[in-house]
């Protein structure tokens, strides 16, 4: 069925930055959208403010009339996040309303568009919105669904201009719940394929065979771009007639180079055996977001993007909201907020933070997302934030999870080997920075709610040492 086919929306979990990003498309083609979500956030204030009706109490008396009477004609998209005892969802599904994930309905939408699929356990939001933004930049019309806000575009939804054709469609392919197979895209990138999700997998082979089904859906002729981290059984059941490219920081047909650093900017060329592009300037630091520039530049390659025209996009990069998004940028301190909630991101995350500011005393506050992801990634947790000199965690975010015996924040908190760490409460956190400033970096760092420390701290800090924000 095509997206066209409905006259209604109505979103179960609308306030998710993936379900806002498709909430968004189907209110710019003039249809009719409603949504339920468990709480106000500033992204369904903004989607409020753009004329889609929400509600925040799951009740069937909120359900709009229009829905209510025409059933065959509305389509009902559905997170995950949404528990089995929802009224409102029994009450759709009663009365045999179509309901379709967030992926099936990007399904619909790509079906037929020239898709570039950005899949991986990290890195999908910055190299699919870097992709989006070098073809945007340089004049390439396309859509794109964005799993975070691009600082570029204001947005986690760039939309085609262009009625004529077959429509360019970035978009991330997300692992969770195997929601990437509803994808079947000309040009794949597989930025990392690290164990996560285990409570949908069981283990990382499980991982590894749904990555080996995504890659089998690249259309016949189409490219793959392929991450040298990346686990090599992920290609086993790969099309003959699909071009493999696999990139990196060194060692890979698709290489950086030697990457320096300049101020904030990592600087780098995009070099292999057939292929040069020098003088590439990220401003968005990272030695992971240097590999993600990577896979991006070669897309817009791909596409025929002319080399000044690339050069010039990447410049003018700014990155995606919480994802290495310096707050306060000040000679006597500097804070960062990221999204990193697996070991290897923040493991990342703390190498490149680190070689920015060799010399400078680095705290992170983090909160651990999802309690199975705790206890399956402990000693990793601890590994990686143990190279910091002080850390603060909050207790565990626990999104769509219940409770699990023995699995809290002091566990973790036991096994880092840091000089300096403590468990606190939020209050706390903010209280700790008012009373004593005895740090030069700071980061909050996490996927819960952890992002609503961002202004408070952001204000201290202000107030307390008189600096400017980033």
């Amino acid at each position: 069925m095509r997206a066209d086919a409905y006259k209604y929306i109505y979103f179960l979990g609308i306030g998710g930055i993936g379900m806002s990003a498709i909430a968004r498309y189907f209110n710019a083609k003039g249809l009719p959208v409603w949504g339920y979500d468990k709480t106000p956030t500033p992204l369904t204030q903004a989607l409020t403010e753009e004329g889609i009706q929400i509600h925040y109490e799951d009740d069937i008396d909120l359900i709009p009339t229009e829905i209510k009477q025409n059933p065959a004609q509305t389509l009902v998209v559905l997170t995950p996040a949404i528990p089995a005892e929802h009224q409102e969802w029994a009450y759709l599904r009663e009365n045999n309303f179509e309901i379709k994930k967030r992926s099936e309905v990007l399904g619909i939408i790509t079906a037929n568009a020239y898709t570039i699929a950005v899949a991986g356990t990290h890195g999908k939001t910055t190299t699919s919105s870097m992709i989006a933004h070098l073809l945007h930049h340089a004049g390439v019309d396309c859509s794109a669904f964005l799993g975070g806000i691009s600082v570029n575009l204001n947005s986690n939804l760039l939309l085609s201009q262009n009625a004529e054709g077959r429509e360019i469609v970035v978009v991330e392919a997300d692992e969770y719940d195997r929601s990437f197979l509803r994808l079947y895209p000309d040009i794949a990138i597989v930025t990392s394929t690290d164990a996560d999700h285990l409570d949908i997998y069981g283990d990382k082979d499980a991982l590894i065979q749904s990555f080996q089904d995504f890659i089998s859906q690249i259309k016949p002729g189409g490219t793959l771009l392929f991450n040298t981290k990346a686990d090599a059984r992920a290609l086993a059941t790969i099309d003959n007639s699909v071009k493999v490219v696999q990139y990196g920081l060194e060692k890979a047909e698709l290489n950086a180079g030697p990457v320096t650093i300049e101020g904030h900017h990592f600087k780098f060329n995009l070099t292999s055996s057939t292929n040069l592009l020098p003088g590439l300037d990220l401003p968005v630091p990272g030695y992971h977001n240097v590999e993600n520039a990577l896979a991006a530049c070669f897309v817009a390659q791909l596409l025929r993007v002319p080399p000044h025209q690339i050069r010039a996009a990447l410049a003018a990069y700014r990155g995606v909201k919480r994802r290495f998004e310096f707050v306060v940028d000040s000679p006597d301190c500097i804070y960062v907020d990221d999204y990193a909630h697996h070991p290897t991101e923040i493991n990342a995350f703390v190498t490149s933070l680190k070689a920015l500011f060799p010399e400078k005393k680095i705290k992170i506050i983090f909160q651990p997302h999802l309690f199975t992801r705790t206890r399956d990634f402990a000693d990793e947790f601890a590994k990686s934030l143990s190279q910091v000199d002080e850390v603060e965690l909050l207790e565990i975010y626990p999104a769509r999870e219940k409770p699990i015996s023995g699995v809290n924040a002091k566990m973790l908190l036991n096994r880092i080997s840091g000089p300096k760490k403590s468990l606190l409460s939020k209050q706390e956190v903010l209280q700790k920075i008012t009373e004593n400033i005895d740090f030069e970096v700071i980061a909050t760092v996490g996927a819960g709610d952890i992002d609503t420390l961002v202004t408070p701290i952001k204000n201290i800090l202000k107030n307390k040492k008189n600096v400017s924000e980033a």
